[in-house]
């Protein structure tokens, strides 16, 4: 099955560009020029991606965002935000509401491509059937679900994935190059911020509760999880 991939941005100029480079991919695409109708069908087709502009009439961008994140049959859409926004305080908000990458325009084709290819890329489920326990924390890496105590966790594509890395990494330190690497799929020649590990990492600790305190931060070098148990 081709990804399918919903492509909002009231720009038909952008539209027709981002359109084009990811049917090449072999991608289908739909298109809404405002908010109200990316929501409509972000519902009804469950798109595998949105790339979404901040700047609609109506229903803007992170309200969208904001919405999406919260409904349980939206949640897991991958969002690539699209924007002329440039400034740190744009992304970083974009970031908080739940976006999984953010691009500003002007941008390049082709990076926009390989960074959606990198978002659903990380976004499909392992074959790992084995479900870990980490105190409270259960985590199925087959269904892609989470759980603190009798609590279910809902994660956006990259929390889950980033949670996932950490865990395997079994108490080493990673730090935010290769998280990057390894969870958005990124390398050194695209100039992706480490600001971007940091938002994700502040949610997933929100979202994890009491089990929050095993992410920890190895100041002036990344982040490490702690596998021991408090029993």
């Amino acid at each position: 099955m081709p990804y399918k991939a919903l492509i909002v941005d009231d720009e038909r100029a952008i539209v027709e560009l981002v359109r084009y480079h990811l049917e090449k991919e072999g991608m289908t695409c739909l298109e809404a020029a405002d908010g109200e109708t990316a929501l409509s069908l972000a519902r009804l087709h469950h798109p595998d991606v949105l790339i979404l502009d901040l700047m609609l009439p109506g229903l803007d961008g992170l309200e969208l965002c904001r919405i999406l994140r919260r409904d349980p049959r939206t949640a897991r859409i991958a969002i690539v935000m699209l924007t002329a926004k440039a400034e740190e305080v744009d992304k970083v908000v974009g970031l908080e509401m739940g976006a999984d990458d953010y691009i500003v325009k002007p941008f390049s084709p082709r990076e926009l491509v390989a960074r959606v290819k990198a978002v659903l890329r990380r976004g499909q489920p392992t074959t790992v059937q084995q479900v870990q326990r980490v105190g409270t924390l259960e985590i199925d890496e087959a269904t892609r679900r989470v759980r603190v105590g009798s609590q279910a966790v809902e994660l956006t594509v990259k929390e889950f994935d980033l949670l996932c890395a950490l865990l395997h990494a079994k108490g080493r330190v990673l730090n935010r190059e290769q998280l990057l690497e390894s969870v958005w799929g990124y390398t050194n020649a695209m100039e992706i911020e480490s600001r971007t590990v940091d938002v994700h990492i502040r949610r997933l600790r929100e979202k994890l509760g009491p089990e929050s305190k095993r992410i920890i931060t190895i100041k002036g070098v990344g982040y490490r999880f702690e596998v021991e148990s408090d029993a």
